[in-house]
């Protein structure tokens, strides 16, 4: 007999739960167990190894260095232990869990639907829940654990959030049916400049990306002749339609209007409105099974966008 004792690692699957919802409250509320019970059980596994798993910050909770080596540690166990259950009752479990989304407009309009449906097909059993608001906010929502991913058309700096691209996307100035414009491809920055604008909000993707390719070309948002602010793509298109100025859209969201002949696009000499789309998240905590499902099919997009 083997006199070598292996120390038992206690309530994985609450560990786990309580890393993907940085709280134990969370955790409480998913396992059906009370809040005492959750804390006991990781103090349980934190004297089994000796070692803190959890930082405890401003009713949050994140994994130490510790925890986070741990994490992937437990995964492979649970996973081990679903597919022995599957391989001896003969019932393959499906993969369940929920997926928390966050997108900005353009992404969540006009990307976002796609892929929900591949993944959709994939993970059947998985439920996702996804709103859409302007960038800032989704991003805001990200670092504060609302939602596990959220989809953007431009990046801030945060010394939280991590970022991969899925898509790329060029804006295009749109004028209406009958503009002067409508039959050129090109203007000046300084024609550009005289042309009352509709601009996004200060906030979304789209208002971040011109003011980038405006400081770019030696210029800024003072330098244009704003008029109009909104905060819809959908409002936008219409205050151009009715001529009550020009304005800067993605590409994905004009497509049915440039089609119709509605609107036209042209562009600006020296003004690059071309932009990455990223999905983001918080690097402090861990992301569960679905989210990072998700992550690798909005990653593996953009690779077959860039083929085709």
């Amino acid at each position: 007999m083997n006199g070598n004792h292996v120390t038992q690692l206690p309530h994985l699957e609450t560990f786990a739960r309580a890393a993907e919802l940085s709280s134990f409250t969370g955790a409480a509320k998913s396992l059906s167990l009370t809040q005492a019970a959750v804390s006991q059980r990781i103090q349980a596994l934190e004297r089994a190894l000796k070692t803190p798993l959890f930082n405890r910050q401003g009713g949050h909770v994140f994994l130490t260095d510790a925890g986070h080596r741990l994490y992937d540690y437990a995964q492979r166990i649970l996973d081990l232990h679903r597919e022995a259950i599957g391989e001896i009752t003969g019932k393959e479990s499906p993969l369940t869990g929920e997926l928390s989304l966050a997108a900005s407009s353009v992404p969540g309009e006009h990307l976002l639907p796609e892929l929900l449906s591949e993944f959709q097909q994939r993970y059947p059993h998985i439920q996702v829940h996804a709103t859409v608001a302007d960038s800032q906010q989704v991003l805001e929502q990200v670092e504060h654990g609302q939602v596990h991913l959220g989809l953007v058309g431009s990046r801030r700096e945060s010394a939280h959030l991590d970022y991969r691209p899925f898509a790329s996307d060029t804006l295009g100035i749109i004028v209406p049916a009958g503009h002067s414009w409508a039959q050129k491809k090109r203007v000046t920055m300084d024609q550009f400049a005289e042309q009352p604008l509709i601009a996004r909000e200060a906030g979304s993707g789209s208002h971040a990306c011109l003011e980038q390719a405006l400081t770019k070309a030696g210029k800024s948002l003072r330098d244009l002749h704003v008029t109009l602010v909104l905060g819809s793509n959908e409002a936008i298109k219409d205050a151009v339609k009715r001529g009550m100025g020009i304005a800067v859209l993605s590409s994905l969201a004009i497509k049915k209007e440039l089609q119709a002949g509605d609107l036209h696009t042209v562009e600006v000499s020296g003004l690059d409105l071309s932009r990455e789309m990223y999905v983001a998240w918080d690097r402090r905590r861990v992301l569960p099974i679905p989210a990072r499902l998700f992550l690798d099919l909005a990653s593996s997009s953009v690779k077959q966008n860039k083929r085709h």
